[in-house]
């Protein structure tokens, strides 16, 4: 049955699978999957690779471009999948998408996420952390946005990754422009938010309340601000990453050498 289901979510496009019983799934600040799946019993983990060139551009949106593609394709099968082991095997499943939605209620904020995708990788056999506290794939290094299903099938982990995938080269530290990774073992979410989300919801604040205080004149000339076209863009187009340091930098599992 697991291999099966691993065939199937190959099938859609995924680059790797893997699967964890829910007790061997750890993640502290995040809720037990109890709570979203009564009956949950493991979960099933897809990996999709970001596209190398895209990811080194030095043009954001060029990256961007990868990680959009990357979202609505695995959005797209986290549902087959979902849908797919419920017809064919029964019992009832969750959905987890790589991105929002996310919960934005005190205390996390939308820092925090109902099940986290690094955690169920690492038990589901697909990496181990690196020093950038992002998971490293024997083949793909860090170059994978995850995504999961929670089931109430009993299905079995598979082996974790022994072998240590991070030489603690330092290149990710040295790299973030937002100095969010400066002690070790801890990403500061909201160093990282500043410089890898300019247009996301403290950007939007931050404009509105310039904008709120502002004479006639001014918020005329400040509708035409690039700041605020961004702001406009972001809002259709969804979440826009401007920093792909970490994962670029990383040299685990990159195919090309940096020129």
């Amino acid at each position: 049955m697991k291999e099966e289901i691993r065939k199937y979510i190959m099938s859609l496009g995924a680059d790797v699978a893997g699967f964890a019983a829910i007790e061997d799934y750890k993640a502290a600040r995040c809720p037990d999957p109890r709570t979203i799946l009564p009956g949950v019993k493991s979960m099933a983990v897809a990996g999709y690779r970001e596209i190398d060139g895209a990811l080194d551009s030095g043009n954001m949106r060029s990256s961007l471009s990868s990680r959009m593609g990357v979202l609505d394709l695995s959005k797209r099968n986290t549902y087959l999948i979902s849908r797919h082991i419920e017809d064919k095997y029964g019992g009832r499943t969750v959905p987890v998408l790589g991105s929002y939605p996310l919960n934005m209620s005190p205390p996390g904020m939308g820092l925090v996420a109902d099940v986290s995708l690094r955690h169920a990788a690492v038990a589901a056999g697909l990496g181990n952390f690196g020093r950038h506290n992002l998971v490293i794939h024997p083949r793909f290094g860090t170059r994978l946005i995850y995504t999961a299903v929670l089931t109430e099938l009993p299905l079995s982990s598979d082996p974790p990754v022994t072998e240590t995938l991070c030489d603690e080269c330092g290149i990710c530290v040295a790299g973030c422009p937002g100095k969010a990774l400066d002690e070790e073992g801890k990403t500061d979410n909201m160093k990282c938010l500043r410089v890898s989300q300019p247009w996301g919801i403290g950007g939007a604040i931050g404009y509105m309340r310039k904008f709120i205080g502002a004479p006639p004149d001014k918020q005329k000339e400040a509708l035409m601000d690039p700041l605020f076209l961004s702001l406009y863009q972001a809002m259709f187009v969804g979440f826009q990453y401007n920093c792909f340091k970490c994962m670029a930098g990383c040299p685990a599992g990159a195919k090309f050498e940096k020129k």
